[in-house]
């Protein structure tokens, strides 16, 4: 068991949005479960790589923040990136092919868990039907379930 200690986000699945927790007494509220760390690696974008096919419309000329991610990860000096790309999947087609991609990014954003607890998260990918992939990730006996918008 691995001793967690993080400030705690509460998500708010009507708005799709994560806030800072605040206590009664207008303090900020420690989360020691995994929640935290789950909902970030999920719900945050990671940068896509330089390979990576990204969702622009066609004929669309490239943005600038156009491969997103926190300006953060090019400070660890480990190379340690935070989120995932789940974002890439927003104009990508509904198939198997979409469904292990979704898998295989997920895997990749809870990297870290190995590291943090000496054994892998477990991921379950699934179609929640047409357009959605719902997606649960559990920690140290803690599951977080997310629906992905694809295409």
């Amino acid at each position: 068991m691995t001793d967690w200690l993080d400030l705690a986000l509460v998500y708010d699945p009507a708005t799709r949005r994560c806030d800072l927790a605040l206590g009664d007494d207008g303090d900020l509220v420690l989360d020691e479960t995994p929640a935290t760390p789950m909902l970030v690696s999920l719900l945050t974008d990671r940068r896509a790589r330089p390979d990576d096919v990204l969702p622009s419309a066609a004929g669309e000329p490239p943005a600038i923040g156009e491969r997103r991610g926190w300006p953060g990860d090019a400070l660890d000096a480990r190379g340690r990136r935070i989120g995932s790309r789940l974002w890439l999947l927003a104009r990508a087609k509904a198939g198997e092919l979409t469904q292990r991609f979704a898998g295989e990014w997920t895997r990749e954003a809870f990297g870290w868990v190995t590291e943090e607890t000496g054994s892998a998260a477990e991921i379950a990918v699934a179609w929640l039907r047409r357009g959605w992939l719902a997606i649960t990730v559990k920690v140290d006996g803690r599951a977080v379930t997310v629906n992905q918008r694809v295409g």
